[in-house]
């Protein structure tokens, strides 16, 4: 069974590009915004106002992808792959609700769905990419290898 993130490590101390060993998969987007020195490197490139700045930041995203493949470093890859990832989660949340915003702050309740075709735009481009590369082979092998190496408990 692979380990959950580790939310406990002090990720703003912590270069994962020297310590791949804590490097945890986690789930989805998990640690995204945490791991460094990844988050500073793909973050001031991550977009998704409109198609063609999506279009935009998920092409240089995922040349940073490629960038970490030929580097050989899984960790990388796999942020770059999870920024992929929120682009699409994060511009499907804008196009179903303006403003982002899912859950009524009175209750709590789920706010009513929209269709926001721009932002839906904007959500399938990151999705196009982020399907390319979590079923790329070299991913999937550097993945399943740094699992068993670093993530079995």
């Amino acid at each position: 069974m692979a380990k959950k993130f580790d939310y406990s490590l002090d990720y703003e101390q912590l270069d994962l590009r020297k310590h791949p060993e804590l490097y945890t998969v986690g789930r989805g987007e998990q640690g995204v915004l945490l791991v460094q020195p990844y988050k500073s490197e793909i973050l001031p490139h991550w977009r998704f106002k409109t198609p063609a700045i999506a279009e935009e930041s998920s092409n240089k995203i995922y040349e940073l992808f490629l960038n970490y493949k030929k580097e050989g470093d899984f960790i990388g890859m796999d942020m770059a792959r999870k920024f992929l990832q929120m682009g699409y989660t994060r511009a499907r949340r804008y196009a179903n609700h303006k403003g982002g915003r899912k859950y009524s702050k009175k209750d709590g309740s789920i706010l009513p769905y929209q269709n926001d075709e721009v932002k839906a735009e904007a959500a399938a481009i990151f999705k196009a990419k982020w399907e390319i590369a979590k079923t790329d082979e070299d991913y999937k092998k550097m993945k399943q290898l740094h699992q068993q190496k670093f993530e079995q408990e």
